[in-house]
């Protein structure tokens, strides 16, 4: 069962191959006998998992079954999940179980999707690394054959990147603020889209930046990708950023190619320290798509290189309004105090780790009287232009190639001591969501180490279809068939 991808396992499924309940135990032993190494999940949830498969069984038998009917997945602990624990891998929501549903999650129990349990990430989804969690870092399952040193699977998503990787789901919902589903896919060898801001409702994720958090799948291949954001997108009257656009089949857009398509190769993305094997493989995916009959063309996107600047000024003042709530009255941990502003400083103080305070911080000063213009302002005046270079570009080409992140998966411990070199980690990828535009990274190649490299494709907002069809050509061509060492059914002792 291992082998097959999500949209194998859906027909197999409507087969009645092997039933939703075998293949749901299948993949909960898989959690429990490789979770306590990778620690992917913080709240597994087998007993739901196997309400939800039996509810699949029987909705199989009667014809009645949704397009996701059986099909285990992995829940990022940022979407909010009605009965279940939902932390955002803070100490600050470690006892909060929400009373509702998250809209993205409700459309999944629609289809008929199985939840194996919530995903580990960064603490409130701030990092690159999954390092930031207060449930202790997710390792990635991919290994160096030089050392035995444990790998990050990339952030905040890392947690939904592994258990795919690793084969202990066959999807997951994951968030991207500032790359967190692209990163992490690009670390862990799997496939994963950012839809177009607004393409997803916000409703019931826990908030980090307002204007740039964006739901999406993480899934083996790009037309799983394509499955899982069919049933996830839809127009939400409960999210006023929620956009009333008709969602199209994905799936179908997956699968129809590229050719006369003419695709932008954006200048400013040539760095003169990009890893040689970078370069490299960005050329051959571009030749790969030349091959497959689409036209390359060079573009200029200028405000590209103020895109990390203006997202550390843009991220933190949202997330500084946003974590304001968490203050031990209504929900959450508290942390008792002399009177009022201690019970406020002790809670927050024992709540937040160090990645949150940092990020807190930043955002109270530039949000600051005196502060204001000289940063929020003139970033939110800079992410105008980073838009407007995009939908100029845009006019000319259909989608752009670029590679995802900047370097394969590096080991735990390595870049922790300086933030700005792991925010560096982010340098491809922000730029989609200052603009947001969609953004699917694609597992292309790997590394001299034998690690997994990503080529993302970004396109016009709204115009996911594009997207999936550029991916889905250079995933073709690219034929990555590589596993990581640690992974289901396979597992090294």
């Amino acid at each position: 069962m291992f082998s097959l991808t999500l949209a194998e396992t859906a027909a197999a499924l409507r087969k009645r191959q092997f039933s939703a309940s075998e293949l749901t135990e299948t993949y909960l032993a898989a959690v429990e006998a490789l979770n306590p190494r990778l620690n992917a999940f913080i709240t597994p949830t087998p007993e739901l998992a196997r309400e939800q498969a039996a509810a699949a069984d029987r909705a199989l038998a009667a014809g009645e079954a949704g397009p996701l009917a059986g099909i285990p997945l992995g829940i990022k602990d940022l979407f909010c999940t009605k009965g279940v624990r939902t932390t955002a891998a803070s100490r600050i929501l470690a006892p909060f179980v929400p009373p509702y549903e998250s809209t993205v999650t409700e459309h999944l129990r629609r289809d008929g999707a199985v939840f194996l349990g919530k995903t580990n990430l960064d603490e409130f989804a701030m990092g690159s690394s999954n390092i930031t969690s207060a449930f202790g870092p997710v390792t990635n399952p991919w290994t160096r054959p030089s050392d035995a040193a444990p790998l990050v699977p990339g952030g905040s998503s890392g947690g939904s990147a592994a258990a795919v990787a690793a084969r202990l789901a066959l999807g997951a919902t994951a968030t991207d603020t500032g790359g967190s589903i692209r990163q992490p896919a690009s670390f862990c060898g799997v496939a994963g889209i950012k839809p177009t801001y607004g393409r997803c409702s916000r409703w019931g994720i826990v908030a980090f930046a307002s204007s740039l958090d964006q739901a999406g799948p993480l899934a083996r291949t790009v037309e799983d990708c394509a499955l899982l954001l069919n049933s996830m997108a839809g127009f939400d009257p409960k999210d006023s950023t929620s956009a009333d656009r008709q969602v199209p089949d994905f799936a179908a857009a997956s699968r129809r190619g590229v050719k006369g398509l003419r695709i932008g190769v954006p200048r400013e993305y040539q760095s003169d320290g990009m890893p040689p094997e970078i370069a490299a493989l960005w050329q051959q995916g571009l030749s790969w798509l030349r091959e497959a009959g689409a036209t390359l063309h060079d573009v200029s996107l200028p405000h590209t290189k103020y895109g990390l600047a203006t997202y550390y000024i843009v991220a933190p003042a949202e997330a500084s309004a946003n974590l304001a709530r968490y203050d031990g009255v209504r929900f959450g941990a508290r942390v008792e105090g002399e009177d009022l502003d201690s019970m406020y400083e002790n809670t927050r103080g024992a709540g937040f780790g160090a990645e949150v305070k940092r990020r807190v911080l930043i955002g109270t000063y530039v949000l600051s009287a005196g502060y204001y213009d000289a940063y929020y302002l003139r970033a939110q005046k800079v992410r105008a232009l980073i838009l407007r270079d995009f939908l100029d570009v845009f006019r000319d080409v259909d989608a752009l190639l670029t590679p995802t992140a900047p370097s394969a998966a590096f080991a735990q411990g390595e870049r922790m001591d300086d933030p700005v070199k792991m925010y560096l980690n982010d340098v491809f990828t922000v730029p989609a969501n200052m603009a947001g535009i969609p953004g699917l990274s694609v597992p292309a190649g790997l590394d001299a180490r034998g690690l997994p490299l990503g080529l993302q494709v970004l396109g016009k907002p709204f115009d996911e279809e594009t997207v999936l069809a550029v991916g889905a050509a250079v995933e073709k061509a690219a034929g990555f068939a590589a596993l990581p060492s640690l992974r289901a059914g396979e597992a090294r002792p």
